[in-house]
């Protein structure tokens, strides 16, 4: 994997210099550039102070990544799956396998031609008036009636497109004026294909009954089955909407397997097939890379950073009063719950509660004391919120429009205060969570350049972009 992680496009040193050196090991110019031009799309050109200014973040990242290879995070189960995942798909392309796909298509037209025998392949449209199962004879009347009214129309000129797009039941083909998928043989039901056959090109049935309704057809065209090369398109591009390149995919992964008389695990060809792919496109191993790479920084990013600032409550309280100026309002907030019911009655009880509760207190005692009498007949919600932040507070607190409700919860109401600034640090806690994180991945970073040696050339980075 560490052969993975740092293997380059094959170019001679001269031309694709060492720019730095992060914890021992080398970047090359190249793939500074490549990150650099992709994340900055190309913004920086040859501007060399924004080019420097791009430089600590890229320290910083490869700081981050090789702490996550010295945690070893890149040899867990969950992180070698997903990876691999995303490589793979990032080599299908050099798995294609034509002759497999060919075979199957063969196949399949082998199939089609054993079905049509020497019958005719269809081209129709078709108006349906779907008569229910269970419908009495009375529906069955009407649904025949109707069919007849389209029928006359249609004998006076009607355009039969128009009408199956305006009265047909068969919604899939109304759209496209009436017009079925190619029939053929023992593909549809027998009396619509009895009624079907018997038409010419160009010929309309008569309205029919079939199990499912009823029918008038219209014969565009008939014709013998066509050639597998003409055919060949068709079957290929319906065999590729069902997947036949990941099975041929597969199928070309497992050959090389067998190839090998088991000497290579499925892993091993995939290692060989990605060097003859970088070998083609030396871009596609800095891709690759980069998602090894950012699966890396998210991982250990959440593992050191995220997840340890959520969960620390004292450390944000400490936060919180050291930076409070930071955290003042424009307006006052509301600070309490936010209460929906299937009856205004309900609201209201519920409101009366939570008065006397405690901030953020009592939702689970509520809901265990009224389970089973109440449950699922109220919705309670706790947080501050400010102008914008929930509709129902904007509407009862802050003059707002009357807020849309549900047939379940058509009734609502506050219980709680307005205040006019953070009485806690859990009254911001959004917000100073994003802050906090921030504040702990920056000494975190701040540990990891005196831990780490990082070297860097000013020589090669002048000529970046510029070569």
């Amino acid at each position: 994997m560490l052969t993975l992680l740092l293997a380059c496009p094959v170019l001679a040193q001269s031309d694709d210099p060492v720019l730095m050196t992060i914890a021992g090991q080398d970047v090359r110019r190249s793939e500074f550039e490549y990150a650099l031009n992709k994340n900055t799309k190309g913004a920086l050109e040859k501007d060399h102070r924004k080019i420097e200014a791009y430089v600590p973040m890229f320290v910083n990242y490869k700081l981050k990544v090789r702490a996550a290879l010295d945690a070893r995070l890149d040899t867990t189960e969950a992180f070698q799956k997903e990876f691999k995942v995303y490589r793979d798909a990032q080599l299908k392309p050099y798995l294609s396998d034509e002759n497999y796909i060919d075979s199957v298509a063969r196949n399949v037209y082998a199939e089609e031609q054993r079905a049509v025998g020497d019958s005719d392949l269809l081209r129709l449209s078709h108006i349906m008036i779907i008569v229910p199962q269970k419908a009495d004879a009375a529906e069955d009347e009407k649904a025949r009636q109707r069919i007849d009214s389209i029928y006359q129309v249609l004998k006076q000129g009607g355009d039969f497109a128009m009408l199956a797009r305006k009265y047909s039941d068969d919604k899939a083909s109304a759209a496209n004026g009436g017009e079925l998928p190619l029939i053929g043989p023992k593909s549809t039901l027998p009396e619509f294909e009895r009624q079907a056959y018997a038409l010419k090109a160009g010929e309309m049935s008569k309205p029919f009954r079939s199990t499912m309704g009823y029918h008038i057809i219209l014969m565009r065209q008939r014709s013998k089955l066509e050639p597998y090369d003409v055919q060949k398109a068709e079957i290929v591009r319906l065999l590729k909407a069902r997947g036949i390149e990941q099975d041929a995919q597969e199928h070309k992964i497992a050959k090389m397997i067998s190839d090998s008389n088991g000497k290579l695990t499925r892993e091993d060809v995939m290692r060989n097939v990605e060097a003859e792919a970088v070998k083609q496109s030396p871009q596609l191993q800095y891709l690759i890379n980069e998602y090894h790479d950012g699966l890396l920084l998210y991982n250990i990013c959440d593992q050191y950073v995220w997840k340890k600032a959520a969960a620390d409550k004292k450390g944000k309280e400490a936060y919180y009063k050291k930076n409070r100026k930071r955290y003042v309002w424009d307006e006052p907030h509301f600070k309490g719950y936010v209460i929906q019911g299937h009856t205004q009655k309900l609201v209201d009880d519920a409101v009366n509660y939570f008065n006397k509760q405690k901030d953020g207190e009592g939702i689970a005692a509520y809901e265990k004391q009224f389970i089973g009498k109440t449950q699922r007949q109220v919705g309670v919600v706790y947080g501050v919120y400010g102008k914008g932040d929930n509709k129902f507070v904007d509407y009862l607190r802050y003059g707002g429009a009357a807020p849309k409700t549900n047939r379940v919860f058509p009734y609502y109401g506050l219980a709680g205060r307005m205040i006019s600034k953070p009485e806690t640090y859990t009254d911001v806690l959004g917000k100073l969570t994003s802050d906090y994180q921030d504040y702990m991945e920056q000494e975190w970073v701040k540990q990891l350049h005196k831990r780490y040696d990082v070297k860097i050339n000013s020589d090669v980075l002048a000529t970046v972009n510029k070569h």
